[in-house]
């Protein structure tokens, strides 16, 4: 057999740069497992300069304008630290910059202790009669991911950043040392991730049109200034708690600012923590009435997250879908004891008469949860609590940490044996208060099961 003929490899390379001009950078950076000749046109050019921290804004604009195509450049910046012992340290950049505008900026720094800094990025309107070249290069980036800045770099940073008055995506991870935070950015910034940046402690935005917001890290003073546009909101507090401790009063000032908010996802141990200092969630001055999905997530199922999740749900009026994902890889926080007199009265009542004095949500449709165990009872106790709630329900489905999928229905105790019958494909768990059967059936390749539609039997 003729071994296959590689037409890839044997084209021009400006047709292969013509090729890459129409991928973004992450699928460009794909093709290199395609032909030798892709790798070695997205292979990093190494650039060395020297240069001193005010010229930086003008370098990176020349590097922005020097090509039409996906391309990554290893710059070596070496600055200069005034202090009364002169000193030189040498900050490595390694910038990337796709033709989906998109521009990742990634700090290097030789070994040495990370000192904590703030950082403030403040996009200022350029003129570009000034420097029409800069504007034009800036202007073109509408999408900016800052990795691994450092207090070395902060300044940099900060002088880089006043050039991006057209940004619309931002991304901030890895940051160690970050200690603060300020954000504050016209008309066109819609999308803000911050991620990972593990000695955060204050955390200040305004945008006026900020439509999707992202944190994940400890527990931080996260303050929003005229969010009133924002639409999908993530708090994934996975790290715990952060340097500032818990204060109920600052995470209640954050959820009314979100409370207009239609795609929420939050950690279960916030909300715990909440009901188990004094919070009455009716009691409070503001519903999320807008919400339509949430996602709640946690290392774990207990009783007092999955009381604090029901009485949440019953300041969500218009929610249509929840999805719970339950990761024992998370670290699991104990809830502390508040020493307080008076709380949230789900804490201190039985299951039935929980489940008899929660209010429904009728407009929720769809419930899905992950890392489900069968054997929990923790965990049946909250489908069974689910299903109370939501008497209009089309489909509860469970994936467990095995990875197989289940549609689940509710079989009335004398209909048991015509669904064996009809789906032998079905396990049954008698529910926890015995007055009917959880039916686990295995969701086909669509992830539908026969009974998809009719969840409450």
């Amino acid at each position: 057999m003729e071994p296959a003929l590689d037409l890839i490899t044997n084209l021009p390379d400006q047709i292969l740069l013509q090729i890459l001009s129409f991928l973004s950078l992450k699928e460009a950076i794909r093709t290199t497992a395609l032909s030798t000749s892709f790798r070695t046109l997205c292979s990093p050019q190494n650039l060395c300069f020297n240069i001193n921290s005010n010229q930086a804004p003008q370098f990176i604009a020349n590097f922005l304008n020097s090509y039409n195509f996906p391309e990554i450049s290893k710059l070596s910046l070496k600055i200069s630290q005034e202090t009364k012992t002169p000193m030189e340290e040498k900050l490595y950049l390694l910038a990337t910059k796709g033709v989906a505008k998109e521009l990742h900026l990634n700090f290097l720094e030789q070994q040495r202790p990370q000192n904590n800094f703030n950082l403030k990025l403040k996009a200022t309107p350029q003129n570009p009669l000034i420097n029409p070249t800069k504007f034009s290069s800036f202007s073109s980036v509408k999408i900016l991911n800052l990795r691994s800045v450092s207090d070395l770099a902060a300044n940099v940073v900060e002088a880089l950043f006043s050039n991006f008055g057209s940004l619309e995506f931002l991304k901030i991870e890895k940051c160690v040392g970050l200690r603060r935070l300020d954000v504050k950015m016209g008309g066109s910034l819609k999308r803000l991730r911050v991620v990972d940046c593990p000695d955060l402690e204050d955390l200040s935005v305004r945008a006026k049109n900020l439509r999707s917001f992202c944190y994940r890290g400890s527990l931080a003073r996260i303050e929003l200034k005229d969010a009133h546009q924002v639409f999908d909101v993530m708090l994934d507090m996975i790290d715990g708690l952060g340097k500032n401790g818990f204060d109920c009063e600052e995470v209640l000032l954050l959820l009314e600012a979100l409370k207009d908010v239609e795609v929420l996802t939050l950690s279960g141990w916030l909300l715990e923590w909440l009901c188990s200092a004094g919070v009455i969630f009716k009691q409070l001055g503001f519903r999320f009435s807008k919400l339509k999905e949430l996602q709640w997530t946690d290392s774990s199922i207990n009783r007092t997250r999955r009381n604090s999740m029901a009485y949440f749900l019953d300041i969500c009026p218009s929610l249509e879908r929840l999805f719970i994902n339950l990761d024992g890889g998370r670290k699991s926080l104990a809830c502390p004891h508040f020493h307080l007199y008076w709380h949230e009265p789900y804490f201190e009542m039985d299951y039935a008469t929980l489940k008899n004095s929660s209010l429904q949500v009728k407009t929720l449709k769809v419930i899905k949860m992950e890392g489900f165990k069968k054997e929990e009872e923790e965990e049946l106790l909250l489908l069974d609590l689910l299903l109370n709630k939501a008497p209009f329900l089309r489909s509860m489905s469970v994936t467990c940490v095995d990875k197989n999928s289940w549609e689940v229905v509710k079989i009335p105790l004398t209909q048991l044996k015509v669904t064996a019958r009809r789906q032998p494909k079905q396990t049954t768990t008698m529910a926890p208060l015995k007055d009917y059967y959880f039916g686990f059936v295995e969701e086909d390749e669509s992830g539908l099961s026969m009974f998809h539609g009719q969840v409450n039997g």
